[in-house]
């Protein structure tokens, strides 16, 4: 007989669908790629040029990232291929389907100077892009405010042709409300209880996110990070172990992303950094324990859930990386495959707020797959002590007795502190980029 489930598990499924998908490049420059084919969507004949305007958070997220397929960094060459080779309904993956010709011409317009990226100056929104794309005397412009997707203005000339109803999406309740009124062990709960054709599509999120981890493991993208560690292994200079696996792995799908390889991420958070850190660990734990698709859907599902639930509590875009908040889902994940029950998966959370939780986000860029090694290996490290009942306690820093709290605290680090903190990084990236 059918069960309806209740009404906060399906939240937790539609927040799920929401939050996790694919995402070509990283999110920020793919963001103001969005608002470019949007405005191009409007004009007719060739583009001209191009204006665009995006906030200091994804100034900071866009400096330093490869966009696919161009081998080139930065926000310019993201606006001119959003322009002339983007899919305006393809969201995420506005890219996916640009051409050898079409970066080409992006490119044309870059070395020709026809391509401006200015910071927006007062600007109240985290994730902000504007682009105004120009084909002749004709121009049209996009404007994305509060999501990496989500257009609250279209402009032809002087004429509107989309306006976001900002207040009748503010009464509209996102599904994301849910997590202020649920717990991490409620969300175990969910993990190990929901039917399994409910959750079945979590295990796309494995296949996408391997894909672009054996892409880096065979390519020289970025940093090189997993591959190089993968090399030293080989030499004896470091151990052949599921450990190693753990951090080669994973921190080889952000090289790949980081890197500009024409391959999607499977994102979290509208993070593709955060979505392969959630992913990874999970994934390489269940093969070395042989688990079947059924526990590994029920640890990816706790693993991206935790992620998400941990991540609502932080600023969109903050200084603190989020990795290290993905890799805290990641070890809920595992601690689930190891028959791990929630006072142990509580625990290795705690640890791993105690151990990683200064860790700066200093921008998109090939780095970002250091950090991703660093924050799966404190979350394996985290995990076995967890195993052996052993775990940083109330009494450390800002670690408190009770899991929640101890999240709590470090989201209030993010959303206050750190905002002074996030102020110098884009100081001195914008210093360095002047």
């Amino acid at each position: 007989m059918y069960k309806p489930l209740n009404p906060l598990w399906n939240a937790f499924i539609l927040i799920l669908h929401e939050e996790v998908k694919p995402a070509l490049g990283c999110t920020e420059p793919v963001s103001l790629a969005l608002a470019s084919a949007i405005a191009a969507g409007q004009l007719e004949g060739e583009i001209t040029h191009i204006e665009a305007w995006v906030s200091p958070n994804l100034m900071k997220n866009g400096l330093g990232v490869t966009v696919p397929g161009t081998g080139m960094v930065g926000l310019p060459v993201a606006a001119a291929l959003g322009a002339v080779g983007g899919n305006p309904d393809a969201g995420l993956e506005v890219l996916k389907d640009a051409t050898e010709e079409d970066i080409a011409l992006a490119k044309a317009l870059l070395a020709q100077n026809k391509v401006r990226v200015m910071l927006q100056e007062p600007c109240d929104e985290l994730v902000y892009s504007c682009a105004k794309v120009y084909a002749g005397e004709e121009w049209a412009s996009a404007t994305l405010s509060g999501g990496h997707t989500r257009v609250v203005e279209i402009r032809k000339q002087d004429r509107i042709c989309f306006s976001l109803d900002e207040q009748a999406a503010d009464i509209a309740q996102s599904p994301l409300e849910a997590l202020s009124r649920t717990s991490l062990q409620e969300i175990v709960t969910f993990a190990q209880e929901v039917p399994l054709d409910k959750i079945r599509f979590i295990l796309d999120a494995a296949r996408i996110n391997d894909a672009l981890s054996q892409e880096g493991l065979h390519g020289k993208w970025g940093l090189h990070v997993g591959r190089t560690l993968q090399k030293q292994g080989l030499r004896g200079l470091i151990a052949q172990d599921l450990s190693s696996s753990i951090v080669i792995r994973t921190s080889a799908a952000s090289d790949a992303r980081m890197g500009g390889a024409t391959l999607p991420a499977m994102s979290n958070s509208g993070s593709g950094n955060q979505g392969i850190t959630a992913t990874m660990p999970v994934v390489v734990l269940a093969e070395h324990l042989q688990s079947d698709e059924d526990e590994l859907a029920r640890a990816l599902i706790l693993s991206h859930l935790s992620a998400i639930y941990i991540h609502y509590q932080l600023p969109r875009l903050s200084a603190l990386c989020a990795a290290t908040t993905a890799a805290m889902g990641a070890a809920a994940g595992m601690t689930l495959l190891l028959d791990g029950d929630y006072r142990s998966i509580s625990m290795a959370i705690s640890s791993m707020i105690g151990d990683v939780s200064g860790m700066i986000c200093d921008g998109a860029s090939n780095s970002c797959a250091m950090k991703v090694s660093t924050s799966v290996g404190s979350a394996w490290k985290s995990v076995l002590l967890a195993l052996d009942d052993s775990a940083v306690t109330g009494n450390e820093g800002i670690v408190a007795g009770d899991v929640e709290d101890s999240i709590a605290n470090l989201c209030a680090l993010a959303r206050n502190a750190m905002q002074a903190t996030d102020r110098q990084i884009i100081e001195i990236m914008a210093h360095k980029a002047s």
